[in-house]
């Protein structure tokens, strides 16, 4: 240390000593989930405390808080086999999402609260979404909404303290620009509920933070420039030749900026959702289904974070609510490695353009279209639902354990040290040449990916990282096609629909065993690092307990 108490520098990495710069973990700031209800599941508990414990999740998010299976909003008693009496005035009962709410903060999480969906008794339009009939509309009396919100949040400050939850963040809907499916009404009408939802909340305590607009997702066409959605125009994006050549834009974010400077409305964050795909209707009415370049998530962090500093609301926090390599909880490329792979890249890449990126999802306990059909079903998860690791898994728990200040910077990987230990560590990985900085699309089948892993050469990965104490011990782990992969190992069991206990316990232990290997700092106290990585690969470099 300097006697100023400012760290002096003492690591050379490939001989020379580098200027540090800030890295956020923004992979473990949120994760989604996708219901309220869900999280009542004891599989979905065990799953997210094991997800907690191995990443450092802060915050939560998923739908339906005000959904009919929690039973907040209460406009009759509900009579089972007999009459269902309605009340005289509603009852607001929060014993389900108490639960819910107590099993996250006890683990040290908070909720990123997503504020809705209606309950049924309050929407004007029902089951427009989902297997289990989400009701996504605007309420049918604007007050009650208004009181549905108010005492939620007045509930949540007498159980958890003013304090706490002053630290949550109030999302208003979500995807409000996908009508009719999450909202049944006009981009006005959203306009509406936020600024009825925000003054809200700000009268309660003006330092609780509210956002949205929630949207998804970029898109390079005026579809979303209307109150509606206009299929028509859409039709050159779906006929484009080169996709990744036209002028991406967020979905909203501009006018909803506008709609509330204009009326002097709070935001203290903007949420919008970020899948690196499109679906655009062609002039023959079929759907095209685009997938946009590697880089598209930064491109797109890239001009939200400029449009936001040069807003009427330059200090808004900015959360990327959803994330994955595709919106499709039946695409497979989810399973494998190929999905590890890109996730680390983009996440690097991407570390400080937001406040936070919510991987979507942490689980395959997800219920939108129904439970997935099989072990490997391409859901969004991090596990499956018999809790078995992901390689995707794997990759965040090696983002997690590098350090918050970057020692080098590379186009395949990071070289860190931990600010409270000085320890070292580094990620590096082989997103393949051969894929000429090609997004990974989506699959309906598992077979169907593994022409991805065709794609090469390997890469070398050679470092050297001097200061390091003598006789200092790092674990190093390759995750890659043979090891840790798991939805492999099934797809050469000849992908059983309802695996074995026993077939589940080998896909459990395959999951989990990656290359591992140490490497000792020699007494000149620095450490060489050759590894040859194959196509698709992601290693970590840990300094051992």
């Amino acid at each position: 240390m300097k006697s100023d108490g400012a760290f002096e520098p003492r690591f050379r990495i490939d001989g020379e000593l580098r200027d540090e710069s800030a890295l956020p973990h923004i992979w473990s700031e949120c994760v989604g989930a996708g219901r309220a209800n869900e999280a009542l599941r004891a599989d979905w508990q065990q799953q997210f405390a094991e997800v907690v414990t191995a990443l450092g999740i802060r915050y939560i998010r998923f739908h339906g808080v005000f959904h009919d299976d929690m039973f907040v909003y209460r406009g009759s008693y509900g009579g089972g086999f007999g009459p269902n009496t309605p009340l005289a005035s509603p009852v607001y009962t929060f014993s389900y999402v108490d639960k819910v709410f107590d099993f996250l903060v006890d683990r040290g999480v908070r909720p990123f609260v997503e504020l809705g969906f209606m309950p049924r008794e309050l929407a004007t339009a029902t089951e427009t979404v989902f297997w289990w009939g989400a009701h996504c509309s605007p309420p049918k009396d604007m007050a009650r909404w208004v009181e549905l919100v108010t005492r939620s949040v007045e509930h949540w400050i007498d159980r958890y303290g003013l304090a706490e939850v002053r630290e949550w963040r109030f999302e208003v809907w979500n995807e409000p620009n996908l009508v009719p499916h999450f909202w049944t009404g006009t981009k006005t009408e959203y306009f509406e509920l936020y600024e009825q939802t925000v003054r809200a909340i700000k009268k309660i305590d003006p330092a609780l933070k509210v956002g949205g607009p929630a949207t998804s997702v970029f898109v390079p066409d005026d579809r979303y420039k209307g109150e509606t959605e206009d299929r028509s125009a859409m039709l050159e994006t779906a006929g484009a030749a080169d996709v990744d050549a036209l002028d991406w834009r967020p979905v909203w974010i501009e006018d909803f900026i506008a709609w509330c400077a204009e009326r002097e409305l709070p935001i203290d964050f903007i949420s919008t959702h970020l899948y690196p795909t499109d679906f655009a209707y062609g002039a023959d009415g079929e759907g095209v289904h685009i997938t946009r370049y590697a880089d598209a998530t930064f491109d797109d962090l890239t001009l939200l974070r400029k449009l936001v500093q040069t807003s009427a609301y330059p200090d808004a926090e900015i959360h990327i609510t959803e994330w994955s390599t595709s919106p499709s909880a039946r695409d497979f490329i989810h399973d494998t490695l190929f999905a590890a792979t890109y996730i680390t890249r983009a996440y690097l890449k991407c570390a400080t353009l937001a406040d936070s990126i919510a991987y979507w999802t942490f689980t395959d306990v997800f219920e939108e279209g129904g439970a997935g059909i099989g072990p490997f079903h391409g859901g969004f998860g991090l596990v499956n639902e018999g809790g078995i690791h992901k390689p995707a898994f794997h990759a965040f728990t090696m983002l997690e354990r590098l350090g918050d200040r970057l020692l080098l910077t590379t186009s395949d990987g990071v070289v860190t040290r931990d600010s409270r230990t000085s320890a070292v560590s580094a990620v590096f990985f082989n997103y393949p040449e051969d894929m000429a900085m090609r997004g990974l699309g989506s699959e309906n089948a598992y077979a169907a990916t593994r022409a991805l892993a065709e794609m090469g050469p390997s890469r070398r990965i050679h470092h050297s990282i001097g200061g390091l104490e003598p006789g200092t011990t790092f674990l190093v782990e390759v995750l890659d096609w043979e090891h840790g992969n798991a939805a492999e190992a099934w797809y050469r069991l000849g992908s059983p629909l309802n695996p074995s206990r026993a077939e589940s316990k080998y896909l459990s232990k395959v999951a989990d065993t990656l290359l591992r290997f140490t490497l000792t700092v020699p007494d000149n106290g620095v450490l060489n690092l050759d590894v040859e990585l194959t196509p698709w690969a992601v290693m970590s470099l840990s300094q051992s307990a």
